[in-house]
């Protein structure tokens, strides 16, 4: 029976994941090409009057339908007012049912659909038009004192408003509050009154104001009582010392007085207080003149009386003088205390008496005519002075006099603030160590004046810019301190400060003398200049931005030694100076180091020991090529091969010398000796007939110095070439083979050694170091 095959477990896991992946991937796409932007629209219009339905429709463009989340939110200036969440992306609707002033504002929407959200732009909603406001009152009629409630509302409108009320067209009130009505308390004097209320509505950053409201006359009952204030004496004639009395009552009905309070005031200083009275005694004096006020007070009714007071002066008050105004040190002083008015139908000038007073210690012990002097003012005569003037028992005292005694100026110091350079604009300060401000100070040079300046605050100093053309010019400046124009003024001393002048005539010399700079020796660069020290000097080689050496010195010259002088220092030299004035270098100066003696006398015993050596060449020269030639006449030849039948002896003698000058040849003043002998069997043919028909004869030959013949290659290279040639032939003479030089030939005999013997003698001192050829 066949069974239906089930399906694996792993091929249902891979449908299930497939089916979700396109299922997502369907459901992004599609979200993120549905919703494309929302649009708000306000209805029926953007400017509406006031009690006008207005809908706020928001609506998002979407492309297909589908199962969407949509969620939207509705902003009035940037402030969150509604949010609302529509299934399918449908439209939001925003009802403003009777559209306020307060509804004014710009609005826009905000949608999120599928987690992409999207904002409209705004519209601008006007609304127009207020409603106008009622007020009303808890009573028409009330007693002066009482309070009035008052009401001012709007019922219709909405948001932040701002009440104001009026009483006879003034503002008298005024409150902000988040609601369209408000409520307050009025307190209102006697008399018949008109309120009324308006509003204005906060738009910010503006306000929408209404109408005024209804008027509402209100009526206040006044009390009929008020206050009264007397003074006594009467009159306006008041003089000081009078007796004065104040007095504050009440005039009315006062059947209902309960909680009825007066006072007594002048100012703000309280003078008596009572239920229906307040009364003030005194002694007049001119500082009470002023106004006087009564006050009557019963529950919330204040009701005042006023009453000005002038009061005549009994005397003024004393005036305290100082004569002079200003006084020094071991001056007199001259103080009055003087009252310049009085009242003449009361007393006389006399009867008023003063006292002076310093630092609230008297003076005067007993009272006097006002007149005080000071024998001598010295430092503690300084303080704080005053006077009193009494008449009648009446005192009045004067404004404090201050005294400070001026202390003379002491004699004043001239001295140099800033470096003094010869040439270059400076400044001086004048100063004195004591004396009181102001000071006048003068600069001059010798008797003339150059300048002056006066000094009124401390811790300023009088200073004078001037310039000198000579270091010695400074003596001729002088200050003169004054602040006493009734004595001399004082003369310091003359200008006593360093002066330094700018450096000239800069110079570098060498020694020793540039001629006489060998090696190894010292050398020393001396910089000099004309000024003012400290000098700082600087070496330079031209060439070298750095400074050789570098020294500063109190003395207008100075040296920078080099140890050891060489070669390496030969070059360019200058030298830099630096004071507090000026910088200058001076001229360059070239050394050249010459060689040390010493190797100029190596040379020189060099170069004649070569001249020597040379000569005694030449001598020797001479001499050797003399003896080779008193050597060469007696020269001998033997057989070089002696045989017993050999019967021919040769001998060569001065006088039988025959000498053959041959063509020149390659062989410059050689000797050379060749040795003929018979030539061996396997000669040819001549050779052998020459061998057999002539007898042995053996050659010595010298030959001179001439060009060498390239085909022949002498045994020695030198100056003389010896060759032995040995030639036997019957005839003896046989020149013809030979091509040499100049030639000599001598027959030897082989039966006399004693000649052969010279004759090897002289070759082996000619040439001791090269073998003799013989064949």
């Amino acid at each position: 029976m066949w069974e239906p095959q089930q399906p694996s477990v792993r091929m249902v896991t891979r449908l299930l994941l497939l089916t979700s992946v396109l299922f997502s991937t369907c459901q992004v796409a599609e979200s993120q090409a549905l919703f494309t932007g929302v649009t708000l629209t306000l209805e029926p219009s953007n400017a509406v009057s006031q009690g006008t339905n207005v809908t706020v429709r928001c609506q998002a463009s979407v492309s297909r339908a589908g199962f969407l989340n949509s969620k939207y939110t509705i902003y009035k200036d940037n402030t969150e007012v509604h949010t609302e969440s529509i299934a399918n992306a449908g439209d939001l609707i925003y009802s403003l049912r009777m559209a306020r002033v307060a509804n004014t504002g710009k609005y826009k929407c905000k949608a999120n659909i599928n987690d992409k959200e999207l904002s409209s732009n705004s519209e601008k909603l006007t609304v127009t038009g207020l409603q106008t406001p009622v007020l009303s009152v808890n009573k028409h009629v009330f007693s002066e004192g009482e309070e009035v409630t008052v009401w001012c509302k709007a019922p219709e409108e909405s948001g932040t408003i701002v009440f104001y009320f009026y009483k006879d067209s003034k503002e008298l009130y005024e409150e902000r509050v988040n609601a369209n009505h408000v409520e307050t308390r009025l307190r209102l004097n006697a008399g018949d009154h008109r309120l009324h209320c308006d509003y204005r509505v906060i738009l910010l950053p503006d306000s929408v104001p209404s109408n005024a409201s209804n008027n509402v006359v209100v009526t206040v009952k006044g009390l009929f009582i008020t206050p009264v204030i007397s003074v006594r004496p009467h009159g306006s004639m008041i003089i000081e010392g009078d007796n004065l009395d104040i007095s504050c009552s009440v005039s009315g009905n006062l059947q209902n007085s309960s909680g009825l309070k007066v006072y007594l005031s002048k100012g703000s200083n309280l003078l008596s207080t009572g239920q229906s009275k307040a009364n003030h005694s005194t002694r007049a004096l001119a500082e009470h003149s002023g106004v006087f006020q009564c006050a009557l007070e019963m529950g919330n009714v204040i009701k005042r009386a006023t009453e000005n007071v002038t009061i005549t002066e009994l005397f003024s008050l004393p005036v305290l003088t100082m004569y002079p105004t200003e006084v020094f040190e071991r001056e007199k002083i001259t103080l009055t205390c003087k009252s310049t008015n009085y009242s003449s139908d009361r007393i006389s000038a006399s009867d008023v008496k003063y006292s002076i007073y310093k630092d609230n210690y008297t003076l005067t012990p007993g009272s006097f005519n006002g007149i005080y002097v000071v024998p001598e003012a010295v430092r503690n005569s300084s303080g704080i002075y005053s006077c009193k003037a009494d008449a009648r028992m009446i005192s009045k005292y004067s404004a404090e006099l201050p005294v400070q005694a001026k202390v003379p100026v002491s004699k004043p110091e001239i001295t140099a603030i800033s470096r003094v350079i010869v040439g270059k604009p400076f400044q001086v300060s004048c100063h004195s160590d004591r004396g009181s401000l102001p000071i006048e100070y003068t600069l001059r040079k010798k008797y003339s004046k150059v300048n002056s300046t006066t000094v009124q605050q401390p811790h300023h100093q009088a200073i004078f810019p001037i310039t000198i053309q000579h270091y010695s010019d400074t003596q001729d400046y002088k200050c003169e301190a004054r602040n006493n124009p009734k004595i001399d003024v004082v003369v310091s001393n003359k200008l006593n400060t360093t002066v330094t002048v700018p450096l000239s005539n800069p110079g570098l010399s060498v020694v020793p003398d540039l001629l006489e700079v060998t090696e190894g020796n010292e050398m020393y660069l001396i910089c000099a200049v004309e000024g003012s020290p400290p000098v700082t000097f600087k070496w330079y080689r031209r060439g070298n931005v750095q400074p050789l050496f570098t020294t500063t010195s109190t003395q207008s010259s100075a040296s920078h030694q080099i140890k050891r002088v060489g070669n390496e220092h030969s070059g360019t030299y200058y030298c830099e100076a630096i004071n507090y004035a000026n910088t200058v270098q001076s001229q360059p100066v070239t050394v050249d180091v010459k060689m040390a003696m010493w190797k100029k006398g190596l040379i020189v015993a060099c170069c004649l020991l070569v001249v020597a050596v040379l000569v005694l060449a030449c001598v020797l020269r001479y001499n050797s090529k003399r003896g080779k030639r008193e050597n060469a006449a007696e020269l001998s030849v033997k057989p070089s091969s002696p045989k017993s039948d050999d019967s021919l002896t040769v001998s060569l003698t001065h006088s039988t010398m025959e000498v053959y000058n041959p063509p020149e040849v390659g062989v410059d003043a050689a000797v050379s000796v060749w040795s003929e002998r018979p030539v061996d069997p396997g000669s040819d043919g001549e050779s052998s007939a020459a061998s057999n028909n002539e007898p042995d004869v053996e050659y010595t030959e010298v030959v001179h110095r001439q060009p060498v013949d390239p085909a022949r290659v002498p045994l020695r290279k030198g100056t003389e070439t010896v060759y032995s040639e040995v030639q036997n032939s019957p005839t003896g003479a046989s020149g013809d083979h030979y091509d040499y030089g100049s030639v000599e030939y001598a027959d030897l005999n082989g039966d006399q050694p004693e000649v052969n013997q010279a004759l090897l003698e002289v070759n082996h001192q000619d040439h001791h170091d090269l073998p003799v050829p013989v064949e």
